[in-house]
């Protein structure tokens, strides 16, 4: 399903509270701190040239802030771009789970009790990166944290849990494209 995509951009949200203290985030919806809105802020500058096609986001409030604050005009909420949903785990930090619930727990591997596994963040955000695909031109992604890893993974053919190998700090772009007609990742967490 290659339509004539350019680039995607994946912009992760800028910083919450929750995000400061490595506390999963998925369906609990947070404003963005003062340092997550100028982070926001400062990625206009570095968007600034850029021309995209369609602006797709999450429609959780701090990837609407952070695309707002970025200058992008959103054109498509997508909630195949909410963030793993993490279940009972929602809230707290991996260091906690592995301290006093299951000392071998990973996201990648083991998905959330009462939320997603691996497989289902990976078929919901296959979805939303066909939509992207289907679009002529550059396009943006406003997002989070593990479903902006499981898209760059399953843009160049890895399972979701490839997403773990890749690290995305918040308010940074990564760049997917093509290199001999292959999918690639041109940049990442920059």
């Amino acid at each position: 399903m290659t339509g004539a995509v350019g680039d995607i951009v994946l912009v992760r949200h800028g910083q919450t509270e929750w995000s400061l203290t490595h506390r999963h985030t998925s369906y609990t919806d947070i404003d963005l701190t003062p340092d997550g809105e100028r982070q926001a802020r400062d990625l206009a500058e570095r968007l600034a040239g850029r021309t995209f096609a369609a602006v797709l986001s999450s429609p959780r409030k701090r990837a609407l802030r952070t695309a707002e604050l970025a200058g992008l005009a959103v054109t498509s909420v997508d909630d195949d771009l909410a963030e793993w949903n993490y279940g009972e785990y929602e809230g707290i930090t991996t260091d906690e789970i592995q301290r006093t619930r299951d000392p071998d727990w990973n996201l990648w591997t083991d998905g959330a009790p009462g939320g997603e596994s691996p497989e289902q963040a990976g078929a919901r955000l296959d979805r939303a990166l066909d939509r992207a695909r289907a679009i002529t031109g550059d396009v943006a992604i406003v997002g989070h944290a593990h479903a902006l890893r499981v898209l760059g993974a399953r843009w160049v053919g890895l399972p979701p849990s490839g997403g773990g190998l890749l690290r995305l700090d918040t308010a940074t772009l990564s760049v997917l494209g093509r290199e001999h007609g292959r999918p690639v990742i041109l940049s990442w967490n920059c």
